[in-house]
Parts: structure tokens; sequence; C-alpha cells
């Protein structure tokens, strides 16, 4: 078999664009009514993803046994891009069969079937014949894929539900367990909220077409998109910026997150942010001390934490270099009040609450923290006690509220269709009503502010579907914002906003996760050993 890829990298400035189908379509409408030919992008296009193709098939298919690669091929334009696809593959001596479940074709479509036919492509009339497997040698282990199938039958813009025959087939491809690489998005998912419309491909790779679409930022295309690669094809920056709306959706990538300041020579532990942590309880007393490693992980200048008084020496144990005050504590061994002057006496450059406090102790907490001019993280009962006031939120210090899916449907209990529809829309819709920002947790963590902006994680890992990681990540951000606070006050280099640090805060959680999950597999990351691959993220 011939492989004579070329690599392309896309370039740093579209990365983090994520666009809605409507936008795809001006943008590339633009592009259009300029002057290029449709035919002419649609070769091109279909050029790149067969290098990408020939980048990757070698992962998927053993050279030394007879292989076959099914193309599946749509009515619109996305089957046409496959059809460039599997002419490519055919004429560089790959053994091709399409796969066309549909009685009619865009016209240019339509081109690039006849002359696949002119070549003898041959032609599956069934997924049963897409889906024959060569014979193989003897030796050959029977669990080895020797077929990898191309999905081109719908890319962007699907409304419609898959039904009938071709759900059917749809369902028989993905049980087969062939290894598929899908062109755009995986057939029968929602371009802007991921939501599987009646059936979808189940992608072993996605190979994402000029700009990131907004299903890549959802938790509902997770379990069907696979291993997302995005392919440029050189929309140009005019076109893309005189189309999407400012602001625009973004996504966290190592490109985009904040960079702590380089410590000056004359640094000390109070120029490096001081952070208060208001956590803990007899019942959850673990929770304050992952927050506390979180904390320890952002690099943070000073730590104080309080916590109940009986949990204070294990506290003390834990993270030797904070300040633990122990606070009175209620019978059930829960903070009872802060001491006096805690908060009035103190200058900080942040504050998080809320990591295993008990409801009651956050209701009783509550209104003291709201009146601080500290930047303020709610977290866990902090949210469930804010969710039980009917008094505004009215600080000029940002807050940040940081729910998984429960305590928002909490928070905002008349967004939760909007929640099962579109993340992104529902966190920017909380952060209005709250005028807060919000980061919203999930298999894709979102963030939003009130002005509109909002962000998603681009990748994560199941291992942080553990207890204990959200209070690492409350840590880990009352560092940052703490860090970056201090620089504001000291005149230092500070650059990037409020947002920009929350999401900065969720990414580096992210990749400590796929970091730690890679080392101990994702049943083996719990919260110190997530706290410790952050740490170590932070070395490399």
């Amino acid at each position: 078999m011939p492989f004579s890829p070329s690599s392309r990298q896309p370039r740093a400035a579209i990365a983090p664009f994520a666009v809605t189908a409507a936008e795809m379509r001006g943008i590339e409408g633009r592009v259009f009514a300029a002057g290029m030919p449709v035919a002419a992008l649609m070769e091109k296009v279909g050029m790149l993803i067969t290098q990408q193709i020939l980048q990757v098939l070698l992962d998927y298919i053993d050279e030394s046994c007879p292989a076959k690669i099914g193309v599946l091929v749509g009515p619109g334009h996305n089957g046409g891009d496959a059809l460039v696809v599997a002419r490519e593959l055919w004429l560089r001596g790959f053994s091709v069969q399409l796969f066309h479940p549909f009685e009619r074709r865009k016209p240019l479509t339509d081109d690039h079937w006849r002359y696949c036919k002119s070549l003898d492509i041959p032609i599956a009339e069934s997924v049963d014949n897409l889906l024959n497997v060569p014979e193989l040698p003897s030796s050959r282990s029977p669990q080895t894929p020797n077929i990898v199938l191309i999905d081109g039958l719908f890319g962007f813009g699907l409304e419609r539900e898959i039904t009938g025959e071709l759900a059917a087939a749809i369902a028989q491809i993905n049980a087969s367990d062939r290894p598929i690489l899908s062109i755009d998005l995986p057939s029968g998912i929602h371009t802007d909220t991921g939501a599987v419309l009646g059936t979808a491909i189940e992608a072993t790779q996605t190979f994402c077409l000029g700009l990131w679409k907004r299903s890549f930022l959802q938790d509902a295309a997770i379990a069907h998109q696979g291993k997302a690669t995005l392919i440029d094809f050189d929309l140009p920056l005019d076109d893309i910026r005189a189309v999407l709306p400012a602001p625009n959706p973004k996504r966290i990538t190592p490109q985009t997150w904040c960079s702590p300041a380089k410590r000056s020579p004359l640094a000390h532990k109070y120029t490096q942010g001081h952070l208060l942590l208001i956590v803990g309880s007899q019942t959850y007393s673990g929770a304050a001390i992952l927050a506390g490693l979180g904390a320890r992980a952002s690099g943070v200048g000073m730590l104080t934490i309080a916590v109940p008084v009986s949990l204070k020496p294990i506290l003390t144990a834990q993270l030797p270099e904070a300040l633990v005050i122990g606070c009175p504590e209620t019978d059930d061994g829960a903070i009872a009040q802060l001491p006096d002057g805690l908060l009035e006496k103190r200058s900080y450059d942040g504050i998080a609450a809320g990591c295993g406090l008990t409801v009651s102790s956050a209701q009783a907490l509550l209104p003291q923290l709201l009146q601080t001019d500290a930047p303020l993280i709610l977290d866990a009962d902090a949210l469930t006690a804010l969710a039980q006031t009917t008094a505004p939120i009215n600080r000029t210090a940002p807050t940040i509220l940081t729910p998984h899916p429960g305590e928002f449907k909490r928070l905002c209990p008349q967004l939760s269709d909007v929640l099962r529809g579109d993340r992104l829309d529902a966190a920017a819709q909380a952060a209005q009503h709250w005028q807060s920002l919000i980061l919203l947790k999930g298999a894709r963590t979102v963030l939003a502010d009130a002005h509109g902006n909002s962000q998603g994680v681009a990748h994560s890992t199941p291992a942080l579907a553990r207890g204990g990681s959200g209070d690492v990540l409350a840590g880990l951000l009352g560092g940052l914002w703490a860090g970056a606070q201090a620089a504001k006050n000291s005149g230092n280099p500070w650059h990037g906003d409020w947002l920009d640090w929350a999401a900065t805060a969720a990414g580096w959680h992210a990749e400590a996760g796929i970091l730690a999950a890679e080392e101990r597999s994702p049943l083996g990351v719990d919260g110190q050993t997530l706290a410790l691959a952050i740490l170590r993220r932070q070395q490399s």
C-alpha cells in the first residue's frame, strides 16, 4: 500500500473558534461569493481529508493482511467530499467499496459519483455487503479489524432525525465494531447542540472541516466523535471575523490559557496571592484537604484555610505550609461561624467557599461572603445555599459559581430544558441571571460570563468522574484567581480577564486528569493523584 501523506497543522488563529451551522454557512457563503468555485473547494477539502486519513490508516489496519475501505456516501456535499477521498484512495491502490443508501444526490456530488463509477469502484448494495470481510490468513487474529469505514453521510447542518432503513443501517454499522472515520461530524449529530438526531454514527475519529463546530464542546456528542482532529482548509480570517458575532464561544486549549507572571527576584508570599478557603466539616473533611491541595498546585503565595476547629490538626498535617484557622463548630461538626475579624481584618486576593461545608453552615456564612470585596468562588454547599435565597448577587468584585448539573438545576430551574439542549447557552443564560461567571462542570466543562462570553474545554477524561475532583478544581481556581488579583493590585504584568483565568483552571484540571489517567488508568485517578498531576504539569 502506498503511503505518502503530508503533514499540515491548523493555523493557531482559528483553533479557538467554535461555530454554529448558520455561521459556517455564512462564512462559506462569503468565500463562494468572492469567487471560490464550490467544485474547487470540494476538491481541495477532499484531498486534505485524504492526506489526514493516509496518516492514520496504519493505526487501524495491518498491511500484511487484506483490507477494505468502505465509504459511506451521503446525498450532499459531505458525500461529495467522501467520494473525492474514495477516488484518491482507489487510485493509490486501496481496496475501496462505496455504500450510498439514497436515491438522489446534489449535482456536484453526482458528478463525483459518476466518475467513481467510471473507475469501476465497487458499490455495496447493502450493509452486509459493505461489511463483508476479505478472507484472511489463518494466522491473523479475528479481533483485528481489517475494514475501515469512512463516514460521509451527513455534514454540518443536519436538523431532521434519522429514521427507518437508514437508522437501521447505521445501527448495524455501529454494531460491527469497525473503525469509523467521520468527515466533519459523525453523521446524525446536531452541529450546534451535539444532540443525537434519532441515531448517529459512533466514530473512532472525526475530521472536523474548516472550523470547530459547537457540538465538539457539548457533552452529548462525546460518545460519538472519538478522537477529533481539525482540518484547516484556509478559510480567510477576514471572512470568519465578519460572520462570527462578538463575543463568540472559544475552545479552551493550551494556546488560550493564561500564564502566571514570572516571579520577580523581590517576590514574597503576599505578592503571589493570598487565598482564603472556607471549607470542610466532620462529615466532609476530605473535601477541605483536596481543595487545599488544589490551591497548593496553583502556586498561590499564601494559603489560609478556615475549617471546624476539630479538623485543624488534620489540615495542618496535610498542608503544613497553610495557615489553618479553627472555627467554632456546630454539634454536627460544621462551621458555626467565622472567627471575629477573619474577613474584615485580613486582606485576601481571593476567597473560595463551599467544599464540604454542609448546607446549613453555608447558609449561615453566605451573607458575609457576598459582602466581601475579594474575588469569590462559590462551590458545592455554598451553591445549594445560594439557590435557596432570593437576594441577587450584587458585588463589585468578580464572583464565579461552579455547579455540576444537579447544582445548576437548583440554581436555575428555569433553564433545565436549555441545559439538556445546549450547555453553552445554559451557562450563558445562568451567568446573565446571576450576574456572575458560571463554570458548569461536565465531561466538557463550559464557562460563561454575564457579558455573553463563553468558553468550553476542548479535551477531558472520564477519569475525572470521581468524588473530590471538583474540590481540587475549586482550590486550583481560587489560587489562580488570587494570584491574578495580586498581580493586578501590584501593577505586575496581567493579561486575560476573570473568565480567561477560570478557563485556565478548567484546562489545567482536565489536562492533569488526562496525564494521570495515562499513568494510572482512568480508575486510578483520585483527588490527591489529580493534584499531584497538576503540579507535574506546572513543571513540564
